[in-house]
């Protein structure tokens, strides 16, 4: 495993120790044996092998003595660079982006997740021209940029190539389609949707797994869960909301990679809430929430104005008692995020009551009566509006409900009634 550090990374907020961990990571996701990792210091790139001569030669070196198979390079490398570190080196080389595919490609579950991980390994694939693309035929998952027994090497052709990305962005415009439709079928139900979205092993399963009850793989893994995953759940008020789990982030994440996810990413894009999960106990967890507010802005939702989207600081558990004061004297005092742990449970009382009050925020709260036999007046407040309390009378339903503004004003015409004004729910404090 190789990180360069070049001239124009020595700006980033990020600790080479900790892309280079972050590097490591990515190799044991896909079970690979890292024999050694190190980080070299690049002051002029070279064009034909990105790294010096010298670091070359090292490298060589250390690849011939170690019988290595395989070397990771933790950056962008072009065709070019890629096939003269071959040669030099005399084993295969894949760079951060292959690494990330072969991942990808070994994750993926549904359909609609094959199809976005082969898109994006295909566009990737075709800048190479002519290399072994191995997926058709394989015995583990990923996509061939490793290589290993037992598979079959199959030269694609760039025009191949073309035609089975042609093939596969219509199978994709397929299934956006689709979901758009799924998406008009839940808005008849008025149950808000609320997305996580985080960088990679921020903890978005775990806190799903413990919100919704549900058995969603969960590991200490970069990229753990790949596939998206949709949950109705309760809260402990009753009230109900769709929960949606995401891929995680990572930073250098490819362009095609979020163009190929763009199905996947629309989710969020329509989502009522978008709790942004964070690894506060991780040492670059800073310079990770500004790769996912950059993929955020990628989809169209600017996160300085976009109220939508709340910071859930996760791990709190893994914090030294000082730092852990101090970050939850800070969220208490500018209520501007929700401290947890997704592990623990600790701070999910909070993070419903939470939840509970945005779904309310920018209604109007309403109390009124309605006669048991009118059932077509009760079922246009169970449709339009968000019933929050029901009171059965001897002859009539009393309700509190959550209505829009103008939804009022309707029912009102509509029914009749006189709905009458409960006073608005206090800004829930945030720790």
């Amino acid at each position: 495993m190789i990180h360069p550090v070049l001239p124009e990374d020595r700006n980033d907020a990020r600790d080479p120790a900790a892309k280079l961990a972050e590097a490591v990571g990515l190799a044991a996701a896909i079970e690979l044996e890292v024999a050694g990792a190190e980080s070299y210091r690049v002051n002029r790139p070279t064009p034909a092998t990105l790294l010096g001569s010298g670091v070359v030669e090292q490298v060589g070196q250390r690849v011939e003595q170690d019988e290595i198979g395989l070397v990771v390079m933790d950056h962008g490398l072009s065709p070019i660079q890629q096939r003269n570190l071959e040669r030099a080196w005399k084993t295969k080389v894949i760079d951060r982006t292959g690494l990330i595919l072969e991942i990808f490609g070994a994750r993926a579950r549904t359909r609609e997740g094959q199809l976005q991980v082969e898109l994006a390994a295909l566009t990737y694939q075709r800048s190479r021209l002519v290399r072994s693309w191995t997926h058709l035929e394989r015995q583990r998952g990923g996509f061939g940029f490793l290589g290993g027994p037992g598979e079959s090497q199959i030269e694609l052709d760039r025009r191949l190539i073309s035609d089975r990305i042609d093939k596969l962005k219509k199978e994709l415009e397929e299934v956006r389609r689709t979901r758009g439709l799924h998406r008009k079928a839940r808005e008849k139900v008025p149950y808000p949707v609320v997305a996580l979205v985080g960088y990679t092993n921020a903890g978005k399963s775990t806190l799903f797994n413990r919100m919704a009850g549900a058995d969603v793989f969960a590991k200490d893994l970069l990229f753990a869960t790949l596939d998206p995953t949709m949950r109705s759940i309760t809260l402990p008020s009753n009230r109900k909301i769709i929960l949606s789990d995401t891929v995680g982030f990572i930073s250098d994440l490819p362009h095609g990679l979020v163009e190929a996810f763009r199905a996947t990413l629309e989710e969020v894009e329509a989502a009522d809430i978008i709790l942004h999960v964070r690894d506060v106990s991780h040492p670059d967890t800073e310079a990770q929430k500004a790769d996912v507010e950059a993929v955020l802005r990628d989809i169209g939702i600017e996160v300085e104005t976009d109220d939508r989207v709340v910071e859930v600081l996760n791990k709190v558990d893994l914090l030294a008692a000082e730092e852990r004061a101090t970050l939850l004297a800070a969220a208490r005092r500018t209520g501007g995020a929700v401290t947890i742990s997704a592990l623990t449970g600790e701070g999910l009382d909070t993070l419903f009551d939470f939840l509970d009050r945005r779904m309310v925020a920018g209604r109007d709260v309403v109390e009124l009566e309605v006669p048991v036999t009118d059932g077509a007046a009760i079922a246009w407040l169970y449709e339009r509006g968000e019933v929050l309390e029901r009171q059965d009378l001897e002859d009539a339903m009393r309700f509190q409900v959550a209505l829009e503004p103008a939804d009022v004003a309707r029912f009102q015409t509509r029914f009749g009634f006189e709905p009458r004004q409960v006073p608005p729910v206090k800004a829930v404090r945030r720790a």
